[in-house]
């Protein structure tokens, strides 16, 4: 399978990619390029994509499938002391950077090549040589990045299925993510735009919410996907109405009902879906129903992927499904049995599981286990409320004790002005205590002005 290839299997691409100061023709890639003239230089080498400016890494993704033997893409948020070790582990001797990218940050490659987020006409035959590697880095906040394993093969597995069970739409599809593409859940976005012979409107991270949905508005997005943060951040900003999408994705995180029911009022005649995938299992499955979790019944079905609830955490045998990571002293991807085992646990309610957090993200208060999505699930549904963090609190009898922290929403609402804040905490203290057992009941909720989300679109969790 080859990126530009598959491009052309129906004829010229008819879609555009979108910039923040530039718009590219994906046609005119036959005979252009955004690589100065030096595409060759990088062929059968490992090649760090490390651009600031995302539609340079786009263009430059497009080009390089089928040419280089392995493309690392690097998040722009990637530390410059973890550069040599990414360097090293995937054996590169040349990158592909712009000018927003310190020189030094590449020593050591042989070969250093300027991409610019713009074609420029070069006599050139596009040919595939190899079946490139796709190296994606974990998004993990400390420590060094690791190194996972793809190719375009198990990055497009679901991608594949769809396309052949789903007719071709009238007209192409205009995508649009809060996500960089050079994480996994943006670039699904990306592949699902070159591939389906769509548009894409990329985001900046220099760039406001509301200046971002504006542009994607005057681009006639159809599609956009986020993280349930991005789309929170979104309703936050008063710019949602701006756009009038006809399919709205979130993943990357727990959708509960709240931010399913916010989008799907705001936007009442758009498909409001919420996906499960991760870097190492791919993508599981879409919920498209309008509730939060997912039905028993995708469990033990064959499909695109298998799941398997085992020990109460999700596992996930798929073509998606990453090889393997790269690098010494890492445990297999996959178990005996080929499933990944994602670390997200779920629970069984009434014909249908609900994700409760991740296994290691549970608080313990006096031996009894707190997953803090769950609370934020309950602190969620106040109309008031539109983010919450939940988080422990050292306590020196049960050793930690459940807080919360709270953004409001600052417009009036049909009901009048908004109430106070200590009469929203006992609100919300009131809720949490009809629906949660005692030890999880929040200690302490505190209303504050925001909450940090990190450069892959996910709220910053202690120790995360």
């Amino acid at each position: 399978m080859w990126l530009w290839g598959t491009m052309l299997r129906d004829g010229p691409p008819a879609g555009s990619f979108h910039g923040p100061g530039s718009v590219v023709r994906l046609s005119e890639l036959a005979g252009a390029s955004c690589l100065g003239g030096q595409l060759e230089q990088l062929r059968g080498r490992t090649v760090l994509i490390a651009t600031r400016d995302q539609l340079a890494a786009a263009l430059t993704l497009i080009e390089l499938d089928g040419v280089a033997q392995r493309i690392v893409l690097c998040p722009p948020d990637l530390g410059a002391a973890h550069f040599p070790g990414v360097i090293e582990t995937a054996g590169a001797s040349a990158w592909v950077r712009d000018s927003a990218v310190p020189e030094e940050l590449g020593s050591g490659l042989q070969i250093s090549v300027m991409a610019q987020p713009a074609l420029a006409s070069e006599n050139l035959t596009r040919r595939s040589t190899h079946e490139t590697d796709w190296i994606l880095l974990t998004s993990g906040t400390t420590g060094a990045p690791k190194l996972v394993l793809h190719t375009l093969q198990t990055l497009t597995n679901t991608i594949v299925h769809q396309h052949a069970s789903q007719p071709k739409p009238p007209r192409p599809s205009v995508w649009s993510t809060f996500y960089d593409i050079r994480r996994y859940g943006g670039l699904q976005i990306f592949l699902r735009a070159a591939l389906r012979g769509g548009s894409l409107v990329l985001s900046d991270p220099k760039e406001s919410i509301t200046d971002f949905l504006v542009r994607a508005a005057a681009a006639g997005i159809t599609h956009i996907s986020g993280t349930p943060s991005h789309w929170r951040r979104a309703l936050m900003s008063g710019a949602s109405a701006t756009i009038a999408p006809a399919y709205v994705r979130l993943s990357g995180e727990i959708a509960d009902q709240a931010i399913l029911d916010n989008l799907q009022a705001v936007y009442p005649n758009s498909s409001v879906a919420h996906a499960f995938a991760s870097t190492e299992a791919g993508v599981a499955f879409e919920v498209g129903d309008g509730h939060a979790g997912f039905p028993a019944s995708l469990v033990g079905t064959p499909g695109v992927a298998e799941l398997k609830i085992e020990d109460g955490t999700l596992h996930i045998r798929s073509g998606g499904n990453a090889l393997r990571y790269l690098g010494e002293g890492f445990p297999p991807i996959r178990g005996a049995d080929g499933f990944v085992d994602t670390g997200d646990r779920v629970e069984l309610r009434d014909g249908r599981y609900y994700f409760m957090g991740r296994a290691g993200g549970v608080i313990n208060v006096g031996g009894m286990k707190v997953h803090p999505e769950e609370v934020e699930a309950v602190i969620n549904t106040n109309p008031w409320v539109r983010m919450s963090l939940v988080k422990a609190r050292r306590n020196p009898i049960t050793g930690s004790v459940v807080t919360a922290e709270i953004v409001l929403r600052d417009e009036t609402g049909q009901a009048g002005e908004r109430p106070a804040a200590e009469v929203l905490t006992r609100e919300i203290l009131d809720a949490c205590r009809r629906v949660l057992p005692a030890h999880k009941v929040p200690a302490m909720v505190r209303v504050v002005p925001s909450l940090e989300v990190s450069p892959a679109g996910k709220l910053v969790r202690p120790g995360a």
